[in-house]
């Protein structure tokens, strides 16, 4: 009889974790932000930063193919380094012209590649033109904050995108058509 009821109790909780629902996070913003590095006319490497990243993560721990994610940012959160190259991508001849203040991305599907690896496919939503991008995502850590006391999960991510195919190409080729884009997140457990 004991191990009859050990086995019932295993199957329900089996059958429980199987059931459990994705947990809602939000995007903690002030630990979250997107580097990009490109090449400047084969002198430097330049770099710059948005920051300002919002969004929500429904996350299945027990399938994680099962989970998606949203997130916008401000194109007014660049951050270059330098006053005038800011004013400059703000301008016409890059992000200003399209009018489209923020930069959205809303994931299609999940492929798991390792225990803590994913490919999230997703539209970007850029300088006012949607394009599918592949981000190659590693989970870094998911576990309670040691001074918030709640769920938390970290995330990096890469990509490599074509300012051409947003139609930010000025310059391309003798300044990198191809931007490589670093993408780190943290995000909490949601409310309620």
């Amino acid at each position: 009889m004991i191990k009859t009821t050990a086995l019932t109790a295993a199957f329900a909780l089996a059958a429980g974790a199987a059931l459990a629902e994705p947990q809602a996070y939000v995007f903690d913003t002030s630990h979250s932000q997107i580097v990009f590095t490109y090449d400047h006319l084969g002198f430097s490497t330049t770099t710059g930063m948005f920051s300002g990243i919002e969004g929500n993560i429904s996350f299945d721990a027990e399938d994680p193919a099962n989970s998606s994610v949203e997130a916008s940012f401000p194109v007014s959160s660049l951050m270059t380094g330098d006053d005038e190259r800011n004013k400059h991508f703000l301008s016409d001849d890059f992000f200003g012209e399209a009018g489209e203040p923020t930069v959205t991305f809303v994931s299609t599907g999940i492929e798991v590649t390792g225990d803590n690896s994913a490919l999230i496919t997703g539209d970007l939503t850029l300088n006012g033109v949607t394009r599918e991008t592949v981000l190659d995502t590693v989970l870094n850590q998911q576990g309670d904050h040691p001074m918030e006391n709640k769920p938390w999960l970290g995330f990096d991510a890469t990509t490599t995108l074509k300012r051409s195919d947003f139609d930010l190409g000025m310059f391309a080729p003798a300044v990198s058509d191809e931007v490589e884009v670093s993408i780190s997140v943290e995000a909490m457990a949601a409310e309620g």
